[in-house]
């Protein structure tokens, strides 16, 4: 008895503890920081870079969703050799250090790389540039859109869509009307993710393109000539770019699981 007493006392303590170790960080940030030193780092070069940051993400993203979205479906519905390998060998660039995927990418599109060298006969680069920082945006940010649209047609119940087969639509018809919607949220939260992700890439992109800046670089760039005062408020200017959209996909997604329980409770009674 007295030992199930320590348990659910020991529990909700560990549990604080480690929500403060993750919350108490920001919290003190947010109370250092004033809407006149935000206004000063907007100034200084902060605009500029959140406006790169931005304009790469959405190029990015929208790469992301189009080949990452087929590549989840496949991953959820297809079980033989191949597509079990591919979903294996999606773990590495998941699971690599941005610093050696910042490494692998000059390798591979830099310049003297065998990608870069047949950009280059069409006048073309991947190396400090925007199309240098959206591949590596998108090579740091795709796997965990990728992961998340395969849970999310993964949860898709299949019968729904074999029975709108059998009423004559064509697959594609079927795929835009039963199984996108169906799977929305989980797509939602994913390309969430993938937003906040790319828009926060340092390592990969400081090795490929250290100009033009992305907001991420600029902080380091702040940190090392100006110490905490210049980096602080560009990095509360990056939380403010990157947080509302993951934060606002959680709280609706945590209203719409409910809603639907409940209806998938009163369907079966």
């Amino acid at each position: 008895m007295k030992s199930n007493v320590a348990i659910r006392i020991a529990l909700p303590l560990l549990a604080l503890l480690g929500a403060s170790f993750l919350l108490l960080p920001v919290i003190a940030l947010l109370a250092h920081i004033s809407l006149g030193s935000v206004s000063a780092a907007l100034a200084s070069g902060g605009l500029p870079a959140l406006s790169v940051s931005l304009q790469t993400t959405a190029v990015a993203l929208t790469v992301i969703v189009i080949v990452g979205t087929p590549l989840g479906w496949l991953l959820a519905r297809r079980h033989g050799l191949l597509w079990r390998t591919v979903e294996f060998l999606m773990f590495i660039p998941l699971l690599l250090p941005p610093l050696v995927i910042g490494l692998l990418l000059v390798y591979f599109y830099g310049p003297y790389g065998p990608l870069g060298e047949m950009l280059n006969r069409f006048q073309l680069s991947a190396s400090n540039n925007r199309l240098a920082i959206t591949i590596a945006e998108i090579y740091e940010s795709m796997p965990y859109y990728v992961f998340a649209a395969q849970a999310a047609f993964s949860q898709v119940d299949q019968r729904l869509e074999r029975a709108s087969l059998a009423l004559g639509q064509p697959p594609h018809v079927t795929f835009r009307r039963v199984t996108l919607p169906l799977s929305a949220p989980g797509l939602t939260v994913g390309l969430a993710m993938a937003f906040a992700r790319a828009l926060g890439a340092f390592g990969a992109v400081i090795v490929v393109a250290y100009d033009p800046h992305t907001l991420p670089v600029a902080i380091w760039i702040a940190l090392e000539e100006q110490g905490l005062p210049g980096a602080l408020p560009l990095a509360f200017i990056l939380l403010a770019a990157a947080l509302p959209l993951p934060l606002l996909t959680a709280l609706l997604r945590r209203r719409v699981v409910p809603e639907s329980t409940v209806g998938a409770h009163s369907d079966s009674a």
